[in-house]
């Protein structure tokens, strides 16, 4: 399937279905729990497989279709939204690899398949590298596995992953250094820390994950490559996907800030005009506002999207495109949701109102790499070239 125009996103997230998402994500919020309903529910509507090939037992999507649905979700539930996501990340890379020509994350697609939930462990603290290098040690073993030992950050869909996505340093091998990306189960070698307390997102559970000698078994090692940047397929499939997915939550947070904003313009009366706030020229300035910055969203997302899909060739500027598309849903869902607020009025600062939990959901796009300034280095070293050495 490729074509997005003919595409009906309720076959794959019906309407009831994101109501009830939609129902329990205050509950979710307010107890700082994972959103266990939304993941059997979504797990018995195959959308943990709606990127695996239909000969694999998955819904055969595109990319540019799954961002769509992305966008659906995270209108409902932009936690549930963002921990799906680095599930999806792992199936849409392993989907890149295979459209040319690579099976190496074939077990991935199978594993989603069949309802396994496969998680990303890159984050590091104060690794600014992120997938160029690793603080975690990779020690080979003698059946060609490797034990993992180190400390991954922001683990989404830490209470329920079954498989451990992740990348560490083997620094004793003779080719070495080599960084080695591979999959580990949960075993009591992984030990999760109870420490996600944050501001919003608090549904994606992305808590820190202790790795002590925790085992990749040898065919579940995908690669070892030199650190630093790297042409490889995987690099840029683990970079693509996870730019678009992101940049697809944060558009879908922003759709529902602007349909909020709208409603609430109906909803509310002037006490000075007796007219609804709809009639209220300031206001209808805002949303427009909004409206506008909102539609340069899509056909930024749908481009990129069909661009992975079909494998074009943007060269050296592809990195800058997909940092600059992440950097830009994200400061623009964020400007949406803050005029969001205004058009809604003080009540929307109050945690009961939904507005208030997409204020907070919202921020954490900044952190997310690439970061604004990550993003910002990429696009001047595509334009200008490297800053020359000191």
């Amino acid at each position: 399937m490729d074509a997005v125009s003919d595409f009906d996103p309720a076959r794959y997230l019906p309407d009831d279905l994101l109501e009830r998402i939609r129902s329990w994500a205050a509950a979710v919020d307010a107890g700082n729990v994972f959103p266990d309903e939304d993941l059997v529910e979504l797990r018995a509507a195959g959308y943990l497989a709606i990127l695996v090939p239909e000969s694999l037992g998955g819904a055969g999507l595109s990319l540019a279709q799954a961002s769509v649905l992305q966008q659906r979700l995270a209108g409902a539930a932009p936690a549930t939204a963002l921990a799906i996501n680095m599930h999806l990340v792992w199936t849409g890379v392993a989907k890149v690899l295979a459209d040319r020509g690579d099976d190496a994350l074939r077990f991935v697609q199978e594993g989603a398949a069949a309802g396994e939930v496969f998680a990303f462990g890159i984050s590091e603290a104060g690794n600014d590298l992120v997938l160029f290098g690793s603080d975690t040690a990779a020690t080979p073993q003698p059946d060609g596995g490797y034990a993992f030992t180190g400390t991954k950050i922001f683990t989404s869909l830490a209470p329920v992953w079954d498989q451990l996505g992740l990348h560490g340093l083997d620094t004793t091998s003779a080719d070495a250094p080599r960084l080695v990306f591979g999959f580990v189960p949960r075993t009591d070698a992984v030990r999760t820390r109870d420490d996600w307390d944050t501001l919003g997102m608090r549904g994606t559970q992305s808590r820190t994950t202790e790795l002590h000698e925790a085992i990749a078994p040898a065919d579940r090692v995908v690669r070892r490559l030199a650190p630093g940047p790297n042409p490889d397929p995987l690099v840029f499939g683990i970079f693509s996907v996870f730019e678009l997915l992101l940049a697809s939550v944060y558009t879908g947070i922003a759709r529902r800030a602007l349909d909020l904003a709208v409603e609430t313009a109906h909803t509310r009366t002037s006490k000075k005009t007796g007219r609804s706030y709809s009639q209220d020229p300031d206001i209808r300035w805002r949303i427009a506002d909004m409206a506008l910055t909102y539609d340069g969203m899509l056909p930024q997302l749908d481009v990129i999207a069909r661009d992975i899909d079909a494998r074009a060739d943007h060269g050296a500027l592809w990195f800058a495109k997909l940092s600059g598309l992440k950097h830009r849903a994200v400061t623009a869902a964020k400007r949406i949701v803050d005029e969001a607020m205004l058009v809604a009025g003080g009540s929307s600062y109050f945690s009961r109102s939904e507005l208030s939990r997409l204020y907070r959901d919202v921020l954490a796009g900044q952190f997310h790499p690439s970061d604004p300034e990550s993003a910002h280095s990429t696009v001047a070293a595509a334009w200008l070239g490297p800053v020359d050495p000191a």
